[in-house]
């Protein structure tokens, strides 16, 4: 095999499996231990949100001192701050687990733009659509099976938890600290690069550069559904006569597995902006939320269909606006607005949390979900552009 499954880039994916398997566990035991112990929503969501906040907060930076210092120096120190937070979720109370949400924060912005710099850099323009998909394919496995886990820890005793944890933390640190990386694609920014990035400068562009603009709203506000959508099933599930949030996640997280895999090669990797593949997939989105809401009403027909549709939109949203990014940015700060732009993505979720939740205490669950289906509405005619420049031929899937 060669290009974006030969055997270098499939260890790396291997390494994402490995390190996102801890959350996928985490996003069930902590709203479930924080309902237990008798939190809010609110503060559940803060708790849950405080994750990605941290990462957006650091990931704008990840790009430039990944570049500078080396990505192999930078993941094993990395590593180790993440073993650490996994280890302090074992033995603290909601408080320790807020802390520890914060390091694992800091450690995937710089876990995760290390590894998709460098395959943006090491792929051919033609697979990095492929590369960027099955990254985001890998790092979503985990939630596979980790609900389900995560809901059998609970049932079973949370002294199970411990074990797993720290077992996730020892594995992750001796595979990731054992990587190794060409140094082709681990060599350091020129002079003249490194005087273009400038950091306070590009935060301009978010408003200024149209392509960053437009395919961060649509990320944000994506993002902002799924947040909500990962912290507050397990609560909502409790809710329904036959929900289970075990299933649920399994089955949005094997949707994005497969549809990643399976449509990889239809994402568009051109540098054109496709209004209808965009459209087609705020509209999934939109149905997904809306099914969820629903589904208090409906039954558990409608969950399901849900988390498969929501599956559908996020395996689709985050790899083709990464793509067409990598494309059309300016090269000399092509990295750090590309961490600006998946800084969009990670405050999205966290506002899923943060924000949905007090509209959780204030009204429902499903009317918090119909209005995440609302904001997908309002994200379709967004994603219209009728400017030639932007607009190509889609492929059909």
């Amino acid at each position: 095999m060669s290009g974006a499954m030969s055997w270098p880039f499939l260890r790396l994916y291997l390494l994402v499996l490995l390190y996102f398997s801890a959350n996928a566990i985490l996003i069930v035991i902590i709203p479930l231990q924080g309902g237990a112990l008798g939190a809010t929503n609110t503060t559940i969501g803060l708790i849950m949100g405080a994750y990605l906040f941290t990462t957006m907060f650091f990931r704008p930076w990840a790009g430039q001192i990944i570049q500078k210092h080396g990505s192999i120096k930078v993941l094993r120190i990395i590593l180790i701050i993440n073993g650490f937070a996994l280890i302090l979720y074992t033995v603290t109370g909601l408080g320790g687990y807020l802390v520890a949400r914060m390091l694992q924060g800091v450690s995937t912005a710089f876990f995760s733009m290390a590894l998709q710099i460098g395959i943006i850099d090491a792929l051919p323009e033609k697979d990095r659509s492929q590369g960027i998909s099955l990254y985001s394919l890998f790092s979503y496995i985990p939630g596979i099976i980790g609900p389900l886990l995560a809901l059998g820890i609970w049932q079973g005793g949370m002294e199970y938890f411990a074990i797993v944890m720290i077992a996730i933390a020892i594995f992750t640190g001796v595979f990731g600290y054992s990587a190794k990386m060409d140094k082709a694609e681990a060599q350091p920014i020129t002079k003249n690069a490194e005087q273009g990035v400038n950091m306070f400068n590009s935060f301009g562009q978010l408003v200024k550069n149209p392509h960053l603009f437009k395919c961060s709203v649509l990320m944000l506000v994506g993002s902002i559904v799924f947040g909500a959508i990962t912290v507050f099933i397990p609560l909502y599930a409790e809710q329904m006569k036959n929900g289970n949030a075990g299933i649920y996640l399994m089955l949005m997280a094997a949707t994005v597995v497969i549809s990643r895999f399976t449509l990889r090669k239809r994402i568009p990797s051109d540098g054109k902006w496709h209004s209808n593949f965009m459209m087609g997939t705020m509209l999934l989105l939109a149905l997904g939320a809306q099914c969820v809401s629903y589904s208090i009403t409906g039954g558990s027909v409608f969950f399901y269909v849900g988390a498969v549709l929501m599956g559908v939109a996020q395996a689709l949203l985050y790899p083709t606006l990464t793509t067409y990014l990598s494309f059309v940015l300016p090269q000399l700060n092509r990295n750090v607005l590309l961490g600006l732009f998946i800084a969009m993505a990670d405050l999205g979720v966290s506002l899923g949390g943060v924000i949905m939740g007090p509209i959780a205490d204030l009204f429902s669950y499903s009317t918090m979900y119909q209005i995440c289906a609302i904001l997908g509405v309002v994200m379709i005619l967004f994603a219209y552009d009728r400017r030639k420049l932007f607009v190509g031929k889609s492929p059909s899937i």
